[in-house]
């Protein structure tokens, strides 16, 4: 049978979807790209905001016209299912089976009893809505992170290197779906990598929802830095990046492991959530905002090459134009290189969204454009110094015309920060797809650079 996938959400998602391939690769079913032509269909699901929801479900009715064609199984896993399951299986007849994520275990077992059986007896069950009740999630067994099908080319890939999060953050609903923070076994962690470095992958990405807390379950301390040692041995890989690290957890052990470590992008990627301590206190975020700005200027002394990226919440509740004002002038000071904000989603189950005063919607729209215009402004100065510097850059891929090569520097996340185009004076540009080639930066064009080779 012909099988297509839609891979929604996060990058950690995208991992479960890739195990998920191999799964169904190992069981000699055909990949198929085009949904038209799949005879089943699985979309792995986000469910983090109202936003995610939202595209779930659009994605969810969109694929299910393809059952009028030659599909015929529709199959939906994911964040959306542990969360809403009974509310899913009544609402969407369309779809043939939903597999909530603590069901992973028995993922193939269900598989194969829809296409034994045809349709499948959907009976609900109790979902997580208390703290009590958060407990650690099954993991991914360690064969189906080796035997997963990359989807993100032949240049980097990403690493789980643990699941869930006990952070409870009032606003988030992650400790809901994917339960407690659960690390995984260093040697494994390793082993994978070996595996991605042997299929010619330069750069690993490791993720977690706070990768500075990987270890703490397992060995009684944080461990990222000795993964990070330990993955610089590892021949083969030239970038190391990893990606969501809370202020609380970025140690000076760890500040000079990013600083010393050759392998290691010059890049952290650290949310803080707003600089307000009364808001910082309601998030249930575990510093301050003195505690955020030390930790900055220590950073930016320590590593003065370092690029910081951050995201914001603007209107959660209560949030006063006072508290906003200080967010924004904070931003405008510290002059973060990279930036995300998220307009406050009052999620079911959580603290936040039990508490008075929520932000009209019009209110956390303005706010969210006064601090995407001055990030904006604070980019385009950012990247214009950078013009006449050299840097190393991943070649990936080429634009459609041909005209440019397209990569990236150490400075910039695959799919989330900007490009670099270089004007194709190459007859055989194949030759430099997956390669590192020294360029010199002589424009910007809105997030992206443009360059030419030295």
């Amino acid at each position: 049978m012909e099988i297509g996938f839609v891979s929604l959400g996060c990058s950690k998602n995208l991992v479960d979807t890739e195990a998920i391939i191999g799964k169904f690769k190992n069981k000699k079913y055909r990949i198929q790209n085009k949904p038209e032509e799949a005879e089943i269909i699985i979309i792995n699901t986000c469910g983090f905001i109202e936003e995610s929801k939202e595209e779930a479900i659009n994605t969810i009715l969109e694929m299910a016209e393809y059952k009028k064609y030659k599909c015929k199984y529709l199959i939906v896993i994911g964040c959306l299912v542990q969360r809403y399951y009974n509310e899913l299986i009544e609402a969407l007849p369309e779809v043939d089976l939903f597999i909530r994520i603590d069901e992973y275990p028995e993922f193939w077992d269900k598989i194969e009893n829809l296409i034994k059986k045809g349709k499948i007896e959907k009976t609900k069950f109790e979902p997580i809505t208390k703290v009590s009740k958060i407990k650690e999630l099954p993991m991914l067994k360690q064969e189906e992170y080796e035997n997963r099908v990359i989807t993100t080319g032949n240049n980097y890939a990403y690493i789980k290197i643990g699941e869930g999060c006990s952070n409870m953050c009032t606003y988030c609903a992650i400790p809901y779906i994917r339960g407690k923070f659960v690390s995984r076994k260093i040697e494994d962690i390793l082993e994978e990598a070996k595996k991605l470095a042997s299929t010619g992958i330069k750069e690993i990405i490791l993720i977690a929802q706070d990768t500075t807390k990987y270890g703490i379950d397992i060995y009684g301390r944080s461990m990222l830095v000795k993964l990070l040692q330990e993955l610089r041995k590892i021949e083969g890989i030239k970038w190391i990046r990893f990606l969501y690290s809370y202020p609380e957890g970025i140690t000076e052990e760890l500040i000079q492991e990013v600083k010393n470590n050759d392998k290691i992008c010059k890049y952290l990627d650290i949310p803080i959530q707003h600089i307000s301590n009364e808001m910082l206190k309601k998030m249930n975020r575990k510093t301050t905002k003195q505690e955020i700005e030390k930790l900055i200027q220590k950073i930016k002394k320590e590593i003065p090459e370092i690029t910081l990226r951050t995201s914001l919440i603007v209107g959660f509740p209560g949030e006063t134009q006072e508290q906003f004002n200080e967010l924004n002038e904070f931003i405008k000071k510290v002059e973060f290189d990279k930036l995300g904000t998220f307009m406050y989603s009052k999620e079911e189950g959580t603290p936040a969204a039990r508490m008075e005063n929520q932000i009209h919607g019009n209110t956390k729209k303005s706010r969210y454009n006064k601090i995407m215009q001055a990030q904006k402004e604070i980019s385009n100065n950012k990247l214009k110094n950078k013009i006449n510097k050299e840097y190393e850059i991943l070649i990936e891929t080429t634009t459609f015309d041909n005209r440019y090569i397209v990569g990236r520097t150490s400075q910039d996340v695959p799919e989330i920060d900007g490009l670099v185009y270089i004007k194709n004076t190459k007859k055989d540009v194949q030759k430099l797809t997956n390669q590192f080639v020294k360029c010199k930066i002589i424009d910007v064009k809105d997030y992206d650079l443009i360059a030419e080779i030295i």
